[in-house]
């Protein structure tokens, strides 16, 4: 059955400004209900202001946003849980939505273990925050977002700090979530290979009035992805047991045939 999506957030005309800087402006993008967009680009390009404007904790100088009223936010790090238990934590979110010096009941903790599980986590819900890999931390700043019932999740470079087995791990989960179209997702990333893998468009912010928006698959070339990190990149075919799989690789050290490194 072919899945119906409607629109779920979007920006059109948007601009920011810091004092005379400006940060981003005339950028227009929408992701529908089931959508993952990922948004990439150098340092300092306003990825992260960019997702500030969809939290609505950055204001927009000129333009328009709609998004839902309830969205779940994953944060790069998360500083002062280390001595909660994880359980906890995901807790925290569903603390947020009761009325004031009102306490997490049943449902809520059920919900809460819920979330984890759906994230593969349910079998740490006790063990101490602290006490957790890197990847399994973002698993469980994940299920804190999936347990304030948000349909909309917005993660700012949730792989930036991990490995390569803790990436796997949680582009795994983000995987699934796009596999069943259960929620909408907005992610930055410095990973071209995890837009590949996780999206279905992409926002590329070349400079702040030159950014591109479209289709992951017509956007994530190698002419493409080359001019926006100013690094040259390929696009292969891997094979992966009988099937294979596309993925973009960064080749450092070379350069084009007029820029040729003198040989000692």
């Amino acid at each position: 059955m072919q899945t119906v999506f409607t629109s779920h957030l979007s920006l059109t005309g948007a601009c920011v400004r810091f004092s005379e800087r400006v940060i981003f402006q005339d950028l227009s993008f929408n992701v529908q209900k089931g959508e993952t967009l990922a948004i990439l680009g150098p340092n300092g390009r306003g990825k992260t202001t960019l997702l500030k404007a969809l939290l609505g904790s950055q204001r927009l100088d000129q333009g328009q946003r709609q998004v839902p009223h309830l969205i779940g936010y994953v944060p790069q790090y998360q500083y002062g849980s280390e001595n909660h238990c994880c359980l906890d934590v995901v807790l925290m979110a569903r603390a947020a939505l009761l009325p004031m010096f009102s306490l997490p009941s049943q449902r809520d903790r059920k919900l809460a273990l819920e979330a984890l599980e759906k994230v593969g986590g349910g079998h740490f819900a006790y063990r101490l925050y602290g006490s957790l890999s890197g990847g399994e931390r973002q698993l469980v700043l994940l299920a804190r977002a999936l347990a304030t019932g948000a349909e909309v999740l917005i993660l700012d470079e949730p792989a930036s700090a991990l490995d390569l087995a803790n990436q796997d791990l949680l582009l795994n989960v983000l995987f699934e979530l796009r596999r069943v179209r259960s929620h909408s997702v907005v992610f930055t990333t410095h990973h071209p290979q995890h837009a590949l893998h996780l999206a279905d468009k992409v926002l590329l912010m070349h400079t702040n009035d030159q950014i591109k928006f479209g289709p992951a698959d017509e956007l994530l070339t190698e002419s493409e992805l080359s001019r926006l990190y100013n690094v040259r990149l390929r696009r292969l075919m891997v094979q992966t047991g009988e099937h294979f799989q596309s993925t973009i690789c960064p080749v450092f050290g070379i350069r084009e045939p007029d820029q040729d490194m003198p040989i000692s």
